[in-house]
């Protein structure tokens, strides 16, 4: 059980653990990593000579100006009017010295923003989703008749899903869910808004659009800036998870330590672009531009996020025992983790007429990552201001459950529903 507080990513924390912040950043394969930690040594380095400089000007200004008044009661007005003249000088060397120091700044903080967080060293090492370590793996996958149907050809024969009608009305990637397929999806949402409750989660609807400095503060930007639909005019941006504005809502505090654990969850839909996604992954409900979510977010004192973490994977695998999904649960290697995690665990689903696993969820720790940069912070018991730990999981995230319920649960007379969402549904089958 991990206890020691790994607070990566701080510029004091880089600057006095050098080379492990080094030799961490390497499982995640971060290009020229020395010399990108040598420069934002070096710049900070250039940022404190300056700042000494500039508080040397600050005191021989106020220096001259008690003299100047010193020398005009003396009546040396001479020697007052040079130290007028010495006073401009150092007016003009301080403004230069401001702007460079704004300079140095400025990029100082674009180097450290942009550098992502490092795995915790459990993490295996890893170049792809190829080296993730399948940690658990749990039920029993179905065996199906060899005409059954995948996904996309159940949702045309009982008319619940309707790609090309979406394609119609947005594009592709945007489906529309029709009758039985729409109180689907509102079942499961409320099933596991539901199941989150009554883990003590406490539910929350947030905005579907934030701002940059949302966007920041967990770490979408700017490494995923990319993949997230923007509005321009408006400087905002579509949410690709709910984590982004549930965590925002303590961005710029101070919490009581005696809260932990801050346990949150929210439904949202979720935009992406998945550039770059095409073939058969594509295909149906296995990625999509929009789809909805249900998303656990916790705040978490740093000797028990990994505690906690798992209480989290419990939860998530809790919900597919419930569904009656086969699933494992991958331990991410270094190659695959995404830019602001410490630690994941992705849940796959086994997709029976596709024969392949799908992604459901990642359970994620960002220890401090998130917290430093949206200045999340708690008094520890000697009254010293500490960082908080981050986390968050799917739980879960709906096109690919539903895909695996709709493969799955396929019989000659239709599509059996788990017991669970019966009583959302009204229903308990789809025929």
């Amino acid at each position: 059980m991990v206890k020691k507080n790994y607070n990566m990513l701080q510029l004091q924390y880089i600057k006095d653990h050098t080379e492990e912040c080094i030799s961490r950043l390497k499982i995640k394969n971060v290009k020229d990593v020395e010399a990108r930690i040598a420069e934002i040594i070096e710049l900070d380095g250039q940022r404190r000579a300056m700042q000494v400089k500039s508080d040397a000007i600050k005191a021989e200004q106020n220096k001259i100006a008690k003299e100047i008044g010193m020398l005009m009661k003396d009546g040396r007005r001479e020697e007052a009017e040079a130290a007028k003249a010495r006073t401009a000088e150092l007016k003009v060397e301080s403004g230069k010295l401001k702007e460079e120091s704004d300079r140095v700044e400025q990029e100082l903080n674009e180097k450290l923003i942009s550098l992502p967080n490092a795995p915790h060293p459990s993490v295996p090492c890893g170049k792809s989703e190829a080296d993730n370590v399948v940690v658990g793996e749990f039920g029993v996958k179905p065996e199906l008749p060899a005409d059954a149907l995948p996904h996309w050809e159940l949702c045309a024969k009982y008319n619940i899903v309707d790609f090309e009608l979406g394609n119609k009305i947005t594009g592709a990637g945007f489906p529309v869910y029709k009758g039985k397929g729409a109180r689907l999806q509102r079942a499961l949402i409320n099933f596991f808004l539901n199941e989150a409750a009554d883990a003590g989660f406490l539910e929350i609807q947030p905005p579907l659009m934030v701002n940059e400095a949302s966007g920041l503060g967990t770490g979408q930007l700017p490494d995923k800036e990319g993949q997230m639909y923007a509005i321009p005019l408006d400087g905002f941006y579509m949410i690709p998870t709910a984590e982004v504005p549930i965590t925002n809502i303590y961005r710029d505090c101070i919490v009581d330590q005696k809260q932990f654990p801050i346990k949150h969850v929210g439904y949202s839909e979720c935009f992406r672009r998945e550039a770059g996604s095409y073939g058969k992954d594509v295909r149906g409900l296995n990625r999509l531009h929009e789809f909805s979510k249900v998303e656990i977010v916790v705040i978490e004192h740093p000797d028990r996020s990994y505690e906690q973490l798992e209480e989290m994977k419990k939860h998530v695998g809790g919900l597919l025992d419930k569904l009656g999904l086969p699933y494992h649960i991958l331990k991410l290697c270094g190659g695959d983790i995404s830019f602001t995690s410490a630690m994941t665990f992705d849940f796959e689903v086994w997709s029976a007429a596709q024969k392949r696993w799908l992604e459901v969820s990642s359970v994620s720790n960002f220890a401090t990552f998130q917290a430093n940069r949206m200045k999340l912070r708690f008094k520890d018991d000697q009254g010293k201001m500490q960082l908080c730990h981050t986390l968050n999981g799917s739980a879960l995230a709906l096109p690919r459950i539903v895909a695996a319920l709709l493969e799955n649960n396929q019989t000659p007379d239709g599509i059996v529903m788990p017991e669970c969402i019966r009583p959302y549904l009204g229903f308990d089958k789809i025929n």
